[in-house]
């Protein structure tokens, strides 16, 4: 059984940045595609990026995310980071980790067997 804890969340301003961070136990982490989803109050949870197990830790970003956010996997300590920068009040939103062992398409919430609890991210204008 996966488990994943999410660290690094919390209050900043408009423009600045914060690096979110997942820690893996209970599976070879790098056989896991790892993925960032968020969820707003009163919407549907979102994807938000991925690295995947495949083709050498490649990733993809929702358009929100591109050019802002940056993950990135650190296989010594089977953790995933996500750097987030010049954020906006709109990234506010609970974030949670993800992983999954037989990730195709990457954004659907579905293909991820294992989740964290999520960590609140809060960016003030």
């Amino acid at each position: 059984q996966v488990q994943l804890v999410e660290s690094g969340g919390g209050l900043v301003q408009a423009g600045g940045s914060l690096r979110l961070s997942c820690a893996a136990s209970g599976h070879t982490f790098s056989s896991l595609s790892m993925g960032w989803f968020r969820q707003a109050p009163g919407k549907e949870r979102e994807f938000v990026a991925t690295v995947r197990r495949h083709g050498g830790d490649s990733t993809y970003y929702a358009d929100s995310a591109k050019g802002r956010f940056s993950i990135a996997r650190e296989t010594a300590k089977n953790t995933v980071h996500l750097q987030m920068s010049s954020l906006k009040p709109e990234d506010t939103a609970v974030y949670y980790c993800a992983a999954g062992t037989n990730v195709l398409d990457a954004i659907y919430a579905l293909e991820y067997d294992y989740w964290g609890q999520g960590t609140q991210v809060t960016v003030s204008s």
